[in-house]
């Protein structure tokens, strides 16, 4: 009878999510990352066994006129259609979820589709994509962000964190970068080392954010608040080989 309701939790999960617009649904084990995820967020995250990883894809025809961001209508379109809309949708869905949960006597924790610890850290209380990726979705790339075969790194990300004991949904998946550098050799201030993703390891080995954290910060003085990059996502040939069916 367990099984059978554990089955029915997660129907009604990808159902709420659907609706809300997600492209991916997962559940994840967090206990094959509990190390990692109690550094950054601290004993009340890493409290959660299980992770509902939930995505929604960018729209193609505006990922793909980053190369032109210095067009200010252009950086405008990707900022909103593609970061703050999307960001708004999914923190909406993780709320729906959550609640759903929380209903079925099970605790229920939405993390911010986008929101960041402030401080020498530069990132959110919880990762996405870790969650993600043990979830089964994709892998991390060279430019630390999850790569699906569906859509390349074109996705962006939230996360329910709860107790319900919901089957995981498949596997970490193989990294399929290969010798592909396109996304390190593309990064405005090469803050991207190439290094391999290992769940273990710090993120700083693959990547620092204060060079991309600097150079946001100097576009925004620039254009009244408006930084807009993207490259690094805009060169994945997983997203672009996508975009062009």
């Amino acid at each position: 009878m367990d099984i059978i309701r554990k089955i029915d939790v997660y129907d009604k999960i990808r159902e709420i999510a659907e609706t809300w617009g997600a492209d991916f649904t997962g559940i994840a084990d967090l206990s094959l990352a509990y190390a990692v995820i109690l550094a950054q967020g601290g004993p009340m995250i890493a409290a959660y066994p299980r992770a509902i990883s939930v995505g929604i894809g960018l729209q193609h025809a505006i990922v793909d006129q980053l190369p032109n961001r210095a067009n200010r209508a252009v950086a405008l379109s990707y900022q909103y259609h593609s970061y703050d809309l999307i960001n708004q949708r999914l923190d909406l869905l993780t709320s729906q979820v959550s609640r759903f949960l929380q209903r079925e006597g099970y605790r229920a924790l939405p993390i911010f589709a986008s929101k960041r610890i402030v401080g020498e850290q530069i990132c959110a209380a919880f990762s996405h994509k870790i969650s993600a990726h043990l979830a089964g979705l994709g892998w991390i790339g060279k430019s630390c962000l999850l790569v699906t075969p569906e859509m390349g790194p074109r996705v962006r990300w939230a996360t329910v964190l709860t107790n319900a004991p919901l089957q995981i949904t498949g596997e970490p998946s193989e990294v399929r970068c290969g010798n592909c550098n396109l996304c390190v050799e593309i990064c405005p201030v090469q803050a991207f080392t190439g290094e391999p993703f290992r769940v273990s390891d710090p993120q700083g080995k693959r990547y620092d954010a204060g060079k991309c954290d600097r150079y946001f910060a100097e576009m925004r003085k620039k254009d009244e608040g408006l930084a807009v990059c993207g490259m690094c996502l805009y060169i994945c040939p997983h997203g672009k080989r996508q975009s062009r069916n």
